[in-house]
Order: C-alpha cells, then structure tokens, then sequence
C-alpha cells in the first residue's frame, strides 16, 4: 500500500528549532512505541544547527517538513497539523521522551469511549538524571466534563496529549474562537492550555495515571520569567470564554474571577521583576488575606526584583496555585 492510500492511526507532531541536542532520543521514544501505526509530521521551524540531518534520516515513518521562514510556536504546530492525516493527533516537543506503551494505553482509552476528544498521561519533569516532580502527584486530575476544573488546574503537558482529530476540527467551526488554525497565533505562551480548555468545554476528558512522558528541563525555565505575556493572554482567555459561551459566568461560577485574579497575580509579579513593588502591591491589595499564596508574594514585593528567582521557583512548585 502507497503513503498515499494509508492513513495512519497516529499522527504525532514534532515541532522543532535547533533541538539537535535531545531530539535523535526524542524521536527513538515514538519508534520504540508497542503501539505502531503512526507517522510523525515533523516540523522543521527553519533550523540552523544537525536538526534536518537527524530528522530525515531517523525513519521512513518520520515525514519531514520545512518553513519558509521562522514562525511562533502556534502557527508551527497549525502548519504541522494541516500535513497530518491520522484520527488521533499526538504531540511530542523534540527535547521530551515517552514510555514504550504510551500510545497503546491512550488509543485504547479512545476506542473504548468515542466522547473523550483529549487523553493524556501522568508527566515526569526531570533535569539531567534527576525526577523533580510529577504533574499529577498531590492532585489526581479529573475525567469527563471537566472544564472548570481543568481551568483551575491546568494538568495537561504539551508531550502528554493525544487529541482526537474530530475534536480539533470543532475548534475551528466558529472562527472567532481562532486566530489562523487550531491553535491561537495571537498567543505566545499559554496557546496549548487555549487549545486543551476548548476541547475541555465540549468533550470528555480521560488519562493514563502513570508516569508516560519525560518533561525535560534545562536549569532556568524561561517561560516563568514570561509572566506579564501570561497576564495578557489570560485576559484574552477570559474573553474568549465569554465570548463562545454565552452562559459562561452562571454556568462555571467563579471561574471568570479566577482567571482574573490570576491574570492580576501574573501583572503584579511582572511588575515587581521589573522593579516597581508598589504597583505590584497595588494590584494584589484588593485580595487582602483571601489568599494565602498570594498574600506571600504581596510581602515578597517589598524585596528587590532579584528576588524574582525565588518567587518563579515558588510559583513552579504549586500546581494548585490558583484552586479554589
């Protein structure tokens, strides 16, 4: 049978810039899946460094793709996703590994219940030889209908999801919801939690309770440096959630004042990394005592922004941060 005439199970996404340093092990993780009906739509973001070489000549299983020209993340993953032809729609960053039966253990999950659109896995976050954490250690995730709760606790690593296709094409029925493909090119860093929390609104979730994918880590995580782009983009969510749900604010009580209040957590913390404590106070004030966490980082902010490094590895180390 021709490539053309057979449509694999899977497709796994693999968006790449000069990953050459994790990605030859990234890509023997999904070859060494028991679970072997799958391509991989790899997406080469214009690197300069071995990435190409390595891509092309991992497998046959492996089609290689490459843009004209550098673009953000989310429009990476659209390009890549329009190329993919599988029913299930797996997504793997070139620096992160899987377990050999994760795809096995997800399909089967789909196949058993056609209303769960996203599956995903337990995550290790590791760095070097060193297990930091586990996403779904102190908190097991919910299943089913689980908007709301998935809001308040976001759960779901980028390398761990395996969406159903069916599910990603309802995004973009309505195209205001989108902004040039599945996931939203107006957001730099919180386009994957947009994504899951859409999917999350009109179809069940379900997951694997066990450690299937290596989230890796590289000493300084970036992106919670990123926190006054978190606090727009959350505003954005916001209105996006209100503006697809009509009956958004009575049917998930409380959950707009979350998404707010985090958005101003997120403002105040940017303020306070780049020197101004007292706006930072001025946008925690009106939360008082309510919350504990918050309430620490409103006496953090009397400190000097180089203190900015304790509060990040704080906030990276609550994952119910924002739980009611």
């Amino acid at each position: 049978m021709s490539e053309e005439q057979h449509c694999p199970k899977v497709s796994v996404i693999m968006n790449c810039f000069n990953g050459e340093k994790h990605l030859q092990s990234a890509i023997d993780s999904v070859l060494a899946q028991t679970f072997q009906d799958f391509e991989i739509i790899f997406w080469d973001n214009c690197s300069t460094d071995a990435s190409p070489a390595i891509a092309r000549k991992s497998s046959d299983k492996l089609r290689y793709f490459r843009g004209e020209s550098k673009v953000p993340l989310g429009a990476g993953r659209n390009l890549a996703i329009a190329r993919a032809r599988g029913e299930f729609i797996a997504f793997l960053d070139c620096d992160d590994l899987w377990e050999p039966d994760k795809l096995a253990r997800q399909v089967a999950l789909f196949e058993k219940n056609p209303k769960v659109g996203l599956v995903t896995t337990d995550t290790e976050v590791f760095c070097g030889d060193k297990v930091l954490r586990r996403v779904f250690e102190g908190a097991a995730p919910a299943r089913g209908m689980v908007f709301a709760e998935l809001v308040q606790r976001q759960w779901i690593s980028m390398s761990s999801a395996v969406v159903r296709r069916q599910a990603l094409s309802d995004l973009t029925e309505d195209k205001t919801a989108w902004n040039g493909g599945w996931f939203d090119e107006d957001l730099n860093v919180s386009e994957e939690a947009d994504v899951f929390y859409r999917i999350a609104h009109d179809w069940e979730l379900d997951y694997v309770d066990a450690p299937l994918t290596r989230w890796r880590v590289h000493g300084e995580n970036t992106t919670l440096r990123r926190f006054a782009e978190f606090a727009r983009e959350t505003r954005i969510i916001l209105a996006k959630h209100r503006a697809l749900y009509p009956d958004y604010d009575s049917a998930f009580p409380g959950l707009g004042e979350l998404l707010q209040t985090r958005a101003d957590f997120e403002e105040a913390v940017a303020s306070w990394q780049q020197g101004d404590g007292a706006r930072a106070r001025r946008l925690l004030a009106p939360y008082g005592m309510k919350n504990r966490k918050i309430a620490l980082f409103r006496i953090l902010s009397y400190l000097p922004g180089s203190f900015f490094d304790l509060a990040a590895g704080i906030y990276y180390r609550l994952p119910k941060f924002f739980s009611k």
